[in-house]
C-alpha cells in the first residue's frame, strides 16, 4: 500500500511512473490562464504566512470553511492571520476526498518541505515552520518560486482599459526570465445588460482617447486597446460568459448600436436586444483576434453570485457561484459559425463549469477544425469546480474519445496565489495514469518512447507552439 502523497502518488502502474518521473516531471510550466496580480509580480512580493498565501483571496477555501459551519469572522472578517489559519487547520482533515486536501498537503511539501499531516495539534509547528522559510529562502519570493517550478510564461487576466504598465515593468526589469503576458478580457464592454456598463465605457473610451457614443466607437476603442495588448506581448484573449450568446440583431450592426444607445442613456436593454449586442461585438472581436493569431478563449457555464446578501456584502469572487446548466449547445454552435463565416474562427478553447457539456463541445469543436492548425479548437481542462481527480479525467477521457486527446494543450492554474503550481504536477501525475493505464491494459501500444512524446506535449509542448507558434526544434526537445 502507497503512503499518503509519496513520489508515486496517483502512479498506479509502472508505465505511469516512468512516464511521470522520467519525462514530464522536471518540464516547463506554461500557465496559460492566472489571476495573478501583475503589480505583485513586479514588486516580486514575498508571502509573509500561510494565511496570507492561502487564505486571503481563496474562495475554494471559503466555501469549504463555511460549509463546516466556521463563521465568517474567521473567513473574510477581521480575525488575525493565526486564528484564520488555525481554523482552516482544523478543518483539514474534514476534507478528505476533496481536492482541497491534496492541494494543501502538496503546497506544504512542495514549498516549505513540511511532510506532517496538517490539522489542529499540527498547525503551531507548521505555521512557525512556514513562517521562517517565507522570512529566509528567496525562493520564496514570486520570482524566486518561477525559478523553482520552471514556469516558462502566466497569462494574466488584464482589463481593456489596463495600462498594463506593471508588464512592462516586468519585461524592462530582467529581473525574471518567465513571460508574464497579459491576456485581453473585455467583459464589462461585452456585458451591456450590467448596472455599471455605461460607466465602464467612460474608462474604456479614456484609456483609447475615444469618446464612445455608437458602437463604431466600441469597435474603434477596443481595437486601439487590442493593439496596446499586442505592443505588450499579449498572445491570448478571455472571455467570461455565463452561457455563449447568440442572436442576429434586426438590421445587423444598427440593432447592436441602437441597443447601445438605450444603454448609454440609461434604458434597460431586452435580454434579446443584449443578446444581439453580444454576439455582433464578439464576432467583431474574434475577427481581430484571427488576425493577431491570438487565443481566444471562453470560460462558459458559470453561473455568478447566486447569494444576494453576501454579493452586497463581500462583492464578487468571494464563493457563490455555481456550475450552471444553460443550453450553450445551440447557441455555441451558431455562434462559432457565424464567427467562421464572417471571416474565420481565431484558435479558440473552450472552457465549461458544466461537465455534462464536454461530450456537446467535444464534438462541435470537430466541426471548426483546420485551417493548417493542430487542435486549432480545444476542449479546456477541467477548470474550477471540475480540476479535481474526477473532473479532469473525465475531461481527458471525453477528449480522448471524440476529439484528438494528443493536441490538447493541457493545465492551467486559474489561480490568484503563487503558491498553486502543483497543481500542474497534479495534471501531469493524472495524465500519467491515463496513459500507462492504457498501455498496460493493451488498449495501447507499450512504446515508451510514443507514450513519452505525447505525454511531454500535452504536459509543455502543445500550449508552447499553440500560443507562440510552430517550432523547428520541437521534435528535438521531444
Amino acid at each position: 500500500m502507497q503512503s499518503f502523497l509519496d513520489d508515486d502518488f496517483l502512479l498506479d502502474t509502472e508505465t505511469a511512473r516512468y512516464l511521470y518521473h522520467e519525462t514530464v516531471e522536471k518540464l516547463p510550466i506554461f500557465d496559460f490562464h492566472c489571476h495573478l496580480s501583475p503589480k505583485e509580480i513586479a514588486e516580486n512580493k514575498r508571502l509573509t504566512d500561510l494565511s496570507e498565501a492561502w487564505l486571503s483571496a481563496d474562495h475554494y477555501k471559503w466555501r469549504a470553511l463555511r460549509t463546516l459551519g466556521v463563521e465568517e469572522r474567521l473567513i473574510t472578517g477581521d480575525a488575525d492571520s493565526w486564528e484564520k489559519f488555525w481554523t482552516w487547520a482544523g478543518i483539514m482533515p474534514r476534507l478528505i476526498g476533496n481536492p482541497l486536501y491534496h492541494w494543501t498537503h502538496m503546497e506544504l511539501q512542495r514549498y516549505f518541505g513540511i511532510r506532517c499531516i496538517l490539522d489542529e495539534d499540527t498547525a503551531g509547528s507548521v505555521w512557525g515552520a512556514a513562517r521562517e522559510r517565507m522570512e529566509r529562502d528567496d525562493s520564496l519570493s514570486v520570482y524566486g518560486i518561477f525559478r523553482k517550478f520552471n514556469i516558462y510564461a502566466v497569462g494574466t487576466t488584464d482589463d481593456p482599459a489596463d495600462s498594463l504598465q506593471y508588464h512592462a515593468q516586468i519585461r524592462d526589469s530582467g529581473k525574471t526570465t518567465t513571460k508574464v503576458l497579459p491576456s485581453f478580457r473585455p467583459d464589462k464592454a461585452i456585458n451591456i445588460d450590467k448596472p455599471a456598463f455605461a460607466e465602464y465605457l467612460a474608462t474604456l473610451g479614456s484609456a483609447a482617447g475615444v469618446t464612445i457614443t455608437s458602437f463604431d466607437d466600441v469597435k474603434t476603442a477596443l481595437k486601439k486597446r487590442i493593439e496596446h495588448f499586442a505592443s505588450h506581448g499579449c498572445l491570448a484573449s478571455d472571455h467570461a460568459l455565463e452561457y455563449p450568446p447568440f442572436e442576429e440583431p434586426e438590421g445587423g450592426e444598427k440593432g447592436a448600436d441602437a441597443a447601445l444607445k438605450r444603454a448609454l442613456r440609461g434604458e434597460k436593454v431586452s435580454p434579446q436586444d443584449a443578446d444581439a449586442y453580444k454576439t455582433t461585438l464578439l464576432r467583431f472581436l474574434a475577427r481581430e483576434y484571427a488576425e493577431k493569431n491570438w487565443v481566444m478563449q471562453l470560460h462558459m457555464n458559470a453561473f455568478r453570485n447566486l447569494n444576494s446578501r453576501q454579493f452586497a456584502a463581500l462583492g464578487p469572487d468571494t464563493g457563490y457561484d455555481a456550475s450552471f446548466d444553460a443550453r450553450s449547445a445551440g447557441n455555441l454552435a451558431r455562434l462559432l459559425d457565424s464567427i467562421e463565416r464572417d471571416g474565420g474562427l481565431p484558435k479558440t478553447i473552450l472552457y465549461t463549469l458544466n461537465p455534462a457539456d464536454y461530450y456537446p463541445l467535444a464534438t462541435i469543436m470537430g466541426c471548426f477544425q483546420g485551417g493548417g492548425i493542430c487542435g486549432k479548437i480545444q476542449l479546456g481542462s477541467g477548470w474550477w469546480f471540475c480540476d479535481h481527480i474526477d473532473g479532469m479525467e473525465t475531461q481527458l477521457r471525453t477528449l480522448s474519445a471524440v476529439g484528438v486527446l494528443s493536441t490538447f494543450v493541457g493545465m492551467l492554474t486559474d489561480s490568484r496565489s503563487f503558491l498553486s503550481y502543483p497543481r500542474h504536477e497534479y495534471f501531469r501525475r493524472i495524465l500519467c495514469r491515463l496513459i500507462g493505464g492504457w498501455a498496460e491494459r493493451g488498449e495501447a501500444p507499450n512504446d515508451r518512447c510514443l507514450l513519452a512524446r505525447m505525454a511531454r506535449r500535452i504536459s509543455f509542448f502543445n500550449a508552447l507552439e499553440y500560443f507562440e507558434g510552430p517550432r523547428d526544434d520541437i521534435w528535438f526537445l521531444l
